[in-house]
């Protein structure tokens, strides 16, 4: 015996406008249907659609277009919308005259199944099915607005799943259209995936850079304003010391903002050239991100490597010099770990000073690193040593023509012959 929802269906064919029967059909479909076979009989609706294309592509089209906006109806239902859309879509794949005829459908199917995806926390899979959705063909135009709300999904679930790599890809499709968005809030989410992208790819001057910019951004309420603000502060710590990351710290310590936020503590500290204490870092690291905690290739942590650089620089605000050993034991490590360390970051311009070998003793000099690679030397100290140089080359010239004009006066018949002045 037919079900009350097959009976319905049989009708349909008969009518003079068949879509229309399945629009109404689905809009009594709660009293034909019962919650654990909801699935199910929609898809026998559906199949039942793609069954009837001998009645046109028109048809079809119509018909198909009911029921997404049907299925879309059933909301926080995401399984449902992953097992019936699915469904649909492999059926239309599976006909080749339907799947170049349906791409409006297929793509709203393959956006609804990823939403799907998305409120399962099935966050790769969402953005699988997103890449899915035909954005460049001939047969369908899409506007620069609805490809950058696409692609910015997409980077956002990879972002969800820490692939920065692959969200990395698609943020530089963005980057060619973003120009041409004028809505404020995919420009946004745009501006927020690139920092997050540059935070997760431990670019971290960078990320402190763009997400401070984006904590003045009024679209954003204050309380995520704050908190963007915040991730600022952790990402300029994390970056490697020297100067420029002094500017981006100098830049939010001034920002009145900060005074009210957890981090600012260590925020001054570090922008005062402060040692830090193991309980101070303690306490910050438990407010990172995995990938903030992640270790390095010599085996320490981003943070510990950029607390150890930190502690390196107030070290050179408190002693003109001072052995391998004792730099050692202020920073936690060897000395010959604390002389490697020096010597990267003399060797990085981002720490003025040189180093004796011999007798193990590292000589800080005053001023501020230039921050270019090699330099190894504060400006000022460079234009200081510049001076002095070409003081004693003026020096030896004076001195020499002093001793010619002494020979010339006292033995003049040999500097005649000997000296061609």
């Amino acid at each position: 015996m037919p079900s009350p929802l097959q009976t319905e269906l049989a009708k349909i064919p008969s009518l003079d406008a068949p879509a229309e029967g399945y629009k109404e059909l689905l809009q009594k479909i709660k009293t034909l249907t019962t919650p654990t076979a909801l699935a199910s009989d929609l898809i026998l609706v559906a199949n039942s659609i793609l069954d009837g294309s001998a009645n046109g592509v028109v048809f079809t089209r119509t018909a198909l277009s009911y029921f997404i906006d049907h299925l879309k109806t059933w909301e926080g239902h995401f399984d449902l919308w992953v097992e019936v859309g699915q469904h649909v879509l492999s059926t239309i794949n599976d006909n080749s005259s339907l799947s170049s005829s349906l791409l409006e459908q297929i793509a709203a199917l393959r956006d609804l199944v990823a939403s799907g995806y998305e409120g399962s926390e099935d966050y790769l899979d969402a953005a699988k099915m997103l890449a899915l959705i035909p954005l460049d063909s001939s047969q369908r135009r899409v506007s620069d607005a609805a490809k950058a709300e696409i692609w910015i999904r997409i980077v956002r679930n990879y972002l969800e799943v820490d692939d920065s790599t692959s969200a990395e890809g698609y943020l530089n499709k963005l980057k060619g259209i973003m120009h041409k968005v004028e809505n404020a809030e995919l420009q946004l989410h745009f501006k927020l995936s690139a920092a997050r992208i540059q935070d997760s790819t431990r670019q971290f001057l960078a990320a402190a850079q763009s997400y401070h910019d984006i904590s003045f951004n009024t679209v954003v309420d204050e309380t995520e304003r704050l908190h963007t603000l915040a991730m600022a502060i952790k990402c300029a710590i994390l970056a490697p010391a020297g100067p420029l990351r002094s500017r981006v710290l100098g830049r939010l310590y001034k920002d009145e903002r900060s005074a009210g936020l957890e981090e600012y503590g260590i925020l001054e500290k570090i922008f005062l050239d402060r040692l830090l204490a193991s309980a101070e870092v303690e306490k910050f690291a438990k407010g990172l991100a995995p990938h903030q905690l992640a270790t390095t290739s010599d085996g320490s942590t981003v943070l510990a490597k950029a607390v150890v650089e930190h502690n390196l620089l107030g070290a050179s605000r408190l002693y003109n010099n001072i052995g391998f050993d004792a730099l050692g034991h202020l920073l936690g490590l060897d000395g010959d770990k604390a002389e490697d360390t020096t010597a990267k970051m003399i060797e990085q311009g981002r720490l003025t000073g040189s180093i004796d070998q011999m007798d193990r003793i590292i000589y800080f000099e005053g001023g501020e690193a230039s921050g270019e690679k090699a330099s190894g030397r504060a400006e000022v100290a460079v234009g200081k040593e510049m001076r002095q140089w070409d003081n004693n080359v003026q020096g030896v010239a004076e001195e020499v023509e002093r001793l010619a004009d002494s020979l010339q006066s006292e033995f003049p018949e040999f500097v005649a012959t000997q000296i061609a002045v």
